[in-house]
């Protein structure tokens, strides 16, 4: 079977990665259809990958903007231009952009017996921090290219559950499921320090304009009032020097690592702290994030804000401390004084096991895949 797979982004090359994998251990012709544009390094890639078609695609400097929004259509519009020419007999499209949506739609459209399967890692406009201007016609238009889309797809895959309360009646007589972030087994040697004189917490990832600076300051100035806090900073970001600077007037130590990809240099960073952050803005509708996972493939519980699939996670496991906006002090010393036991961080690499490995993933796969296809 020839599998065309199209992605947008970099930041969702693990999942793409996994599932390339996937359908070649099947023995499927794949072939990846990606752009060549780093989001988060904003400059174009030069690797070559076995499998991928790299389209040369308009850079951007600004994640909201007029030109990062015609370079996604300009795109997906290249890319299927790409599927025309391969003809695939399933279609594995990652959405956003939602432009991706609306060629994939048409493609389908125009090739009524190829298998469309959409698998949405994000929801545009709905997880950008832009407040009521997601109500102007303009990002009306643009969610709408997405929704009337999703009609055409022979199975929708959701990256956390919230999103299925999100979208709504939209899914109305789709085939939907919810098929989580996944990352490979990593080997690490883990042995924790924790230090009983202070508390030690961890941010992972890029620091952008969806983070809650001013909810992780009140956090620390909390924690502070009990003990005084390290902040370790993994990753980079425009919003780096904000963090930073509120961090140290919230009363914290920073230590400033910069960016760190291998697995065993952030396990040693993990193994002093005590908590990774996981908080984002109110206005942001996320259920899961890669940092979480990130933190929780690491054994490392986290004070967490994000509703949906993270709290349930949290309380289901007991791995973390979830908080809202009315953040007490004496609670939240409770809560932190509960979850210092070492145990918890074995607790939290079981539940990634169960919930994120890529053993998991590929289980679930391929039941989706016998569905799209009708295989008995």
């Amino acid at each position: 079977m020839k599998i065309a797979i199209v992605n947008c982004f970099d930041t969702y090359e693990d999942r793409v990665d996994l599932l390339y994998e996937f359908f070649i251990e099947q023995g499927h012709n794949v072939t990846v259809i990606h752009s060549d544009f780093r989001h988060f390094k904003k400059e174009h890639r030069k690797d070559i990958k076995e499998g991928f078609i790299f389209i040369e695609s308009r850079p951007y400097y600004k994640n909201i903007s007029v030109a990062r929004l015609y370079s996604h259509y300009k795109f997906a519009k290249d890319a299927f231009e790409v599927v025309e020419k391969i003809k695939p007999d399933l279609l594995y499209t990652l959405v956003p952009p939602n432009s991706l949506a609306k060629f994939a739609a048409k493609y389908k459209q125009k090739h009524k017996n190829v298998k469309l399967i959409f698998d949405l890692i994000d929801l545009w406009p709905e997880t950008m921090p832009i407040g009521k201007i997601k109500k102007l016609p303009l990002f009306s238009f643009w969610k709408e290219m997405r929704d009337k889309s999703l009609k055409f797809a022979d199975f929708v895959i959701l990256e956390c559950n919230l999103y299925k309360t999100v979208l709504g009646d939209t899914l109305n007589g789709i085939n939907t499921e919810t098929v989580y972030w996944a990352k490979k087994e990593i080997n690490v040697t883990s042995t924790p320090m924790l230090s009983e004189d202070e508390i030690h917490l961890a941010y992972l990832g890029s620091i952008n304009n969806i983070i809650d600076i001013p909810k992780i300051k009140e956090i620390i100035v909390a924690i502070n009032e009990i003990k005084p806090v390290t902040l370790h900073i993994i990753g980079d970001g425009e919003s780096k020097q904000e963090l930073i600077d509120a961090a140290e007037l919230a009363g914290a130590s920073v230590v400033y690592h910069g960016k760190i990809y291998d697995p065993q240099k952030k396990q040693d960073i993990f193994d002093k702290c005590h908590f990774g952050l996981n908080i984002m803005k109110s206005s942001v509708c996320v259920g899961l994030t890669m940092k979480s996972i990130d933190y929780f493939q690491h054994g490392l519980p986290i004070i967490n804000n994000i509703s949906g699939d993270t709290t349930e996670i949290i309380n289901k496991y007991k791995i973390g401390i979830n908080i809202d906006k009315n953040l007490k002090v004496s609670c939240f010393f409770k809560n932190i004084s509960n979850n210092l036991d070492y145990n918890i961080r074995h607790k939290c690499i079981l539940m990634f096991k169960a919930n994120f490995s890529a053993e998991k993933f590929y289980n679930e796969l391929d039941v989706i895949i016998k569905n799209v296809l009708n295989i008995a």
